[in-house]
């Protein structure tokens, strides 16, 4: 057990997640020095002391001066329990969901590739693999992406409901009745209708549309076709550069809902199956079988949509390496514009976690071999990094990572990880980002998750908007 005392912490959330990379929850505590309340006495167990010395910076002022004595206080943690665990995380002291963004700005700020990428290392004690990484996907996103227009924002639309919930999920997805889609369907509706016209009295256009969830093929045909033709008579998508429509399961997806996502020109779609292994299907709770995969394909190129993205996971329970290559070799075949390579996350709300709450920290060396495997063919096969993102309780505190061929990454995935961008975002567990470019800050503007309560409390979610957006 160690007790790892900090009096300069002000707020404890980012050095327990720093923490959490080298020791299970239950293996330490967290003393702040405002906290006298007898934790740390002598119980009879066996306990580790790690005391943080308190640390001076006066050549910086303000938010730099606090977010270097924050960076410090992680430099010494990590050392320590790196020395104590015999453990060296690829991610360095880096906790935060957007490595990308924080690489992107000390580009700017040293102007070399060489000094940003030695900071990475030297700094933030990333793996000098990690910090190429994010190099290399800072030089992607600045070659072939625009900077955002000032009038132009991102439109996502969430369809909470899937066929089945997967073990590892912990979405606000759910099966949903008949009767319980159709009303969620007239509220969001509703919003479509209001943020329209909220966007018209700010002079905004939609430069990216994503409809995800859930899985939105999981309407029926007349319903997605009634959704995308209230979106495109609602919005001005003459400046659109990108609709997406997630069609995750394969399940769902049928000839007749893609011809109503051919006819709203919808370019890009995702088919998700997540692994090509039998028995791997079976144990995460996906009623399809590896060839709905590739008929799913067949009847999308069929039906001339022009991009597919494909998901896959590495980590999933009880997969190998060689499974895991078994998945890469059989999505490569099919050719796909986009591959997101993601690692296993368990949130607290999965089931796989309530079944192992240590899932996580078994895995990490066989992550790390799959990750690199994939790395390596997609390489060879042409596809580059393009977008980048890190979640908590990563299985081996890893990333996900999006690969394009040629110019083919998505804009509104790239878009809501470097926050420079407003993201209006309907339906349940939608959080609009508000950019202030002047600020280069966000404000968050949130539904409820819970599909119900979201057409219950609708007129208090339109009103949130209306306050923040037209103040």
């Amino acid at each position: 057990m160690f007790n790892i005392h900090i009096a300069q912490a002000k707020n404890k959330y980012e050095f327990e997640e720093l923490i959490k990379v080298f020791l299970k929850s239950s293996e330490f505590q967290l003393i702040c020095a405002e906290e006298t309340d007898g934790t740390d006495e002598n119980d009879g167990t066996n306990r580790t002391k790690i005391i943080v010395p308190a640390f001076t910076n006066d050549s910086k002022v303000g938010e730099k001066k606090e977010k270097e004595l924050k960076n410090q206080i992680k430099r010494f943690l990590y050392k320590e329990l790196q020395q104590l665990t015999g453990e060296t995380p690829d991610w360095g002291i880096l906790t935060g969901v957007r490595p990308v963004k924080l690489a992107g700005e000390l580009l700017q700020r040293e102007g070399s590739e060489d000094k940003a990428r030695k900071i990475l290392v030297d700094d933030y004690y990333l793996t000098h693999e990690k910090a190429q990484l994010l190099m290399d996907i800072v030089a992607y996103q600045r070659k072939r992406v625009i900077v955002s227009p000032s009038d132009a924002v991102g439109l996502y639309l969430g369809i909470p409901f899937c066929p089945t919930r997967c073990v590892y999920c912990s979405f606000p997805a759910n099966k949903g009745t008949e009767a319980g889609i159709s009303a969620y369907l007239v509220a969001l509706h509703s919003e479509i209708s209001f943020v329209s016209e909220m966007m018209r009295q700010k002079g905004w256009h939609p430069e990216s549309v994503y409809i995800g969830g859930g899985t939105p093929t999981t309407l029926s045909e007349l319903q997605l076709d009634e959704l995308l033709k209230h979106v495109t008579e609602a919005f001005d998508l003459s400046r659109l550069k990108e609709f997406t429509v997630e069609a995750g399961r394969p399940d769902t997806i049928t000839v007749g809902k893609l011809e109503v996502i051919k006819k709203y020109n919808v370019q890009r779609i995702s088919i998700n199956p997540q692994s090509m292994n039998r028995t791997t299907l079976e144990r995460i709770g996906r009623v399809h079988q590896p060839e709905d995969i590739e008929e799913a394909f067949r009847l999308a190129r069929a039906a001339g949509i022009p991009m597919i993205n494909t998901d896959v996971i590495a980590g999933l329970p009880e997969e190998e390496t060689e499974d895991f290559v078994h998945t890469m070799e059989q999505i490569l075949a099919l050719a796909p514009e986009n591959i997101t390579v993601h690692t296993l996350a368990l949130k607290r709300a999965s089931r796989l976690k309530e079944i192992d709450s240590e899932y996580s920290y078994k895995q990490g060396k066989r992550v790390r071999a799959m990750l690199n495997r994939a790395k390596e063919m997609l390489d060879h096969a042409g596809f580059k990094p393009y977008y980048l993102y890190r979640q908590k309780q990563m299985t081996g505190n890893f990333e996900n990572v999006g690969y394009a061929r040629g110019d083919t990454a998505g804009i509104y995935n790239i878009r809501i990880m470097e926050e420079a961008q407003t993201i209006l975002a309907l339906g349940a567990g939608g959080i609009s980002k508000v950019y202030y470019p002047e600020e280069n800050r966000l404000e968050r503007i949130a539904n409820v998750s819970n599909y119900e309560i979201y057409i219950e409390r609708l007129d208090e979610m339109l009103q949130r908007k209306e306050e923040q957006l037209l103040k």
